[in-house]
């Protein structure tokens, strides 16, 4: 009995010291190599497409609607430029009445010149007020037609707004006069003479005079409304779905059928960024592609909160 308990003990003292841990050791062996095949040398495979799947073009139906084509523009008051004012007579100066710098009204006497033909002492008023400066002319001086006298600069002042070059098609045809308002300033005014300027640098501006009885100083920040046209009740169409988009453009019809939407021309009318009319080309009912071929549409943020006070944004671009 003593012999078999002994040979029992000493069995399991050999799986104990020897076996178990053996047998430890080749199990993490296995799992590291396991991880390291994960890890370094993953299953390839294919990923399966189904030939089924395709992207479709987003149709919809030509409706009527109404278009406001109104925009608004950032810029600042500035005072006219100054220019030089000639002498329109022959004669010797015999005397000057302003000095230089000086404000001067409307119609204010400036110089003294004694005409040479027929003999005669005439004044040389301002046409409009302003301040004088350059003043070219002195006593005693002899002048004569076409000669420069003094420089004027206007008591005259004009907001210029500065303009995106690709708006400038929705300025074509615009109106006359704007309406203006200036930071801190008074209730809105209308100026005249709106015109569109476009620099030898490709810089786009509007330009429009303010009303003299305007209180206002060079500089002050402004906003100009300019009211370019609306229509009511008329065949309107997503901008994204014209070819184009000033006086003529081309969509793509969709006839319903399966086929591929065929491109037709339009004339086009009010546009207002977002939709524009559609004067003729189309009839009301008919269906057209959302987007032109190649047009890359946005797709639609959505934002969720995934943790307190911390937002998520998803977002992407479709074709």
């Amino acid at each position: 009995m003593r012999q078999g308990g002994a040979a029992g003990k000493a069995a399991v003292i050999v799986w104990r010291r020897w076996i178990f841990p053996l047998l430890l050791v080749l199990v993490f062996g296995a799992c590291a190599a396991a991880l390291v095949k994960i890890a370094f040398f993953p299953d390839r495979t294919e990923a399966m497409v189904s030939p089924e799947s395709s992207i479709s073009d987003p149709v919809i139906p030509v409706e009527r609607g109404s278009v406001v084509n109104a925009l608004t523009l950032s810029g600042n008051v500035a005072r006219d430029d100054s220019f030089p004012v000639r002498n329109e007579i022959n004669g010797t100066v015999v005397a000057v009445h302003v000095a230089e710098g000086a404000s001067v009204a409307a119609g204010q006497k400036l110089f003294t010149i004694r005409q040479d033909e027929p003999k005669k002492d005439i004044d040389v008023v301002a046409a409009e007020a302003g301040d004088v400066s350059e003043i070219a002319l002195v006593k005693g001086q002899v002048t004569s037609a076409g000669t420069e006298s003094y420089t004027l600069t206007p008591a005259r002042y004009h907001l210029l707004a500065t303009v995106e070059p690709a708006q400038l098609y929705r300025l074509v045809n615009a109106p006359a006069e704007a309406s203006v308002s200036i930071t801190g300033g008074p209730a809105p005014f209308t100026c005249t003479g709106v015109r569109v300027q476009v620099s030898t640098e490709g810089t786009a501006s509007v330009r429009c005079a303010v009303p003299a009885d305007q209180v206002v100083f060079a500089g002050l920040p402004a906003t100009m409304d300019l009211a370019l046209g609306q229509v009511d009740d008329a065949l309107v169409v997503p901008v994204t779905a014209v070819q184009g988009g000033a006086g003529t453009g081309n969509v793509w019809v969709d006839a319903g059928d399966g086929s591929e939407p065929a491109e037709r021309p339009v004339t086009l009318g009010v546009n207002d960024g977002t939709m524009v009319e559609v004067v003729s080309g189309l009839e009301e009912g008919e269906s057209i592609r959302q987007f032109v071929p190649g047009f890359v549409a946005p797709v639609e943020e959505f934002c969720y909160e995934v943790a307190p006070g911390v937002e998520q944004c998803d977002s992407g671009t479709s074709w």
